[in-house]
């Protein structure tokens, strides 16, 4: 493809990907005012939040599906209208319930979103030097979405009005449709569009559904509380019946030999295992920062810039050397730098020092998760025949989705569980390490070097 084209394919999938991470946590430093606009109790407060994670989670396996069903760019169209039109609403929200269901709007947007552009990376950069370099530019571009939420969000609201953290989504989204438009043409458009499993797909959206919000549960109920174990066991009954669903059904929404493919089943394990180790730290960090070493909310926030930098750095190390030693050195060295960046943080005193006890560990953590996340994204999506790109990102995407949920869930109760709140932080931060060591393990699974062309299933 010519080099003008792929730079406004790059450009879009970017953009995409940089605003639905930053829309994850731009409300968070508004909820104060959110909450005496709008009169929202803490609860509510909540459900701002996990409105839109818990319908972002739960729907990117089914945004992945569709775009293989109906067409990539047809429904990064769909997604970016509904994320434009969600964020609109929002921002002209009267009351709570209102402005929760636009943000679950905007979440079921960028469940459509978040597929649909990886897909397109894999689809038009063939060559494997430039896929890798394409995705860790999509990567990038979402952590640095992640860790300016907050920043960008405070600004909007001290400077205009705390509506502008939805309204500002508007003018970006717009560029983005007009660009996806002009500048992007179909992948395929199916003969034959094969028969669509209601069934299936109501099974697994549900089960995924109530899952995260059983995870996102515990924080607030505990692990034994009926508001947890109810969701939580209901959707994994929910995901057992969508297996067997899947086994009887002549079209699949999830056809389940995809996974044999030793690429896809490899990089999802490594991404799921990597993110349960990673995405849990800006949680336990940020309150071990308040909490142990008694920073503010700012100065807390500020903290985490370098953490995200160093991911960024560790991604663009991961693929520049991907296509040239194959996914599992990159994501071996990482697992074990990004462990060793865990351990010394667990060793951090209750009297210790910013820069040495936070700073220089968590610089190392970054690196290495970095530089496992683009040969896990890689692998999960190599091999793959093109009809079924969609479906793959869909997968990985729900991989990295679900492991910093439970991630999330099982540190923070892990936490709890000790006498002083220094203990439980460092303490969770020294499992974090041993799960990310397992992904390292995970890595062993992933081939030598990766295929070039599409795979059979």
């Amino acid at each position: 493809m010519r080099a003008r084209g792929a730079w406004l394919v790059l450009l879009i999938a970017c953009g995409a990907s940089f605003t639905e991470l930053l829309d994850a946590s731009i409300v968070n430093v508004a909820l104060f005012t959110i909450r005496n606009d709008l009169g929202l109790s803490d609860l509510g407060l909540q459900w701002v939040v996990n409105a839109y994670l818990l319908a972002f989670g739960g729907l990117l396996l089914l945004g992945g599906r569709a775009a293989d069903m109906f067409g990539i760019r047809r429904m990064l169209v769909v997604g970016l209208v509904v994320f434009i039109v969600a964020s609109l609403l929002g921002g002209l929200a009267l009351n709570g319930a209102w402005l929760v269901a636009a943000r679950a709007g905007q979440g079921v947007g960028a469940a459509i979103i978040a597929p649909t552009t990886l897909a397109i990376l894999t689809t038009y950069f063939t060559d494997p030097k430039q896929r890798a370099g394409a995705i860790g530019a999509w990567i990038t571009a979402g952590v640095v979405g992640a860790a300016l939420g907050s920043l960008i969000g405070g600004l909007l609201t001290d400077l205009l009005d705390w509506r502008w953290v939805l309204w500002i989504n508007v003018p970006v989204g717009l560029l983005l449709l007009g660009g996806a438009l002009v500048g992007l043409r179909e992948i395929r458009r199916p003969a034959q569009r094969p028969g669509f499993d209601l069934a299936g797909a109501a099974a697994v959206t549900a089960g995924l559904l109530l899952v995260v919000l059983g995870a996102a549960s515990t924080s607030s109920y505990g692990w034994g509380s009926p508001r947890t174990l109810v969701p939580l066991l209901g959707g994994v009954a929910l995901l057992v019946a969508f297996v067997a669903i899947e086994r009887r059904v002549r079209t699949p929404i999830v056809p389940l030999d995809i996974f044999r493919l030793r690429t896809v089943s490899a990089g999802n394990a490594v991404a799921f295992l990597a993110n349960a180790a990673s995405l849990p730290m800006y949680y336990l960090l940020g309150l071990f920062l308040q909490d142990v070493y008694g920073f503010s909310p700012l100065q807390a926030g500020l903290a985490f810039l370098p953490l995200s930098f160093s991911i960024v750095m560790g991604s663009f190390a991961g693929s520049m050397l991907l296509p040239k030693v194959g996914p599992r050195p990159p994501m071996l060295a990482g697992a074990a730098i990004a462990a060793a960046g865990q351990v010394w943080l667990s060793l951090a005193p209750d009297d210790g020092s910013y820069p040495v006890h936070v700073l220089v560990p968590t610089i190392l953590m970054g690196i290495g998760i970095g530089a496992i996340f683009v040969p896990a994204t890689s692998t999960a999506t190599a091999g793959v025949a093109e009809e079924r790109s969609g479906l793959a990102s869909g997968l990985v995407n729900t991989a990295n989705q679900f492991g910093g949920a439970l991630g999330v869930a099982v540190l923070a109760t892990f936490a709890a569980s000790f006498a002083t709140a220094a203990a439980g932080y460092t303490n969770a931060m020294l499992l974090a390490a041993g799960v990310v060591l397992l992904a390292g393990v995970a890595a062993f699974s992933a081939p030598r070097a990766l295929p070039e062309g599409a795979g059979t299933p």
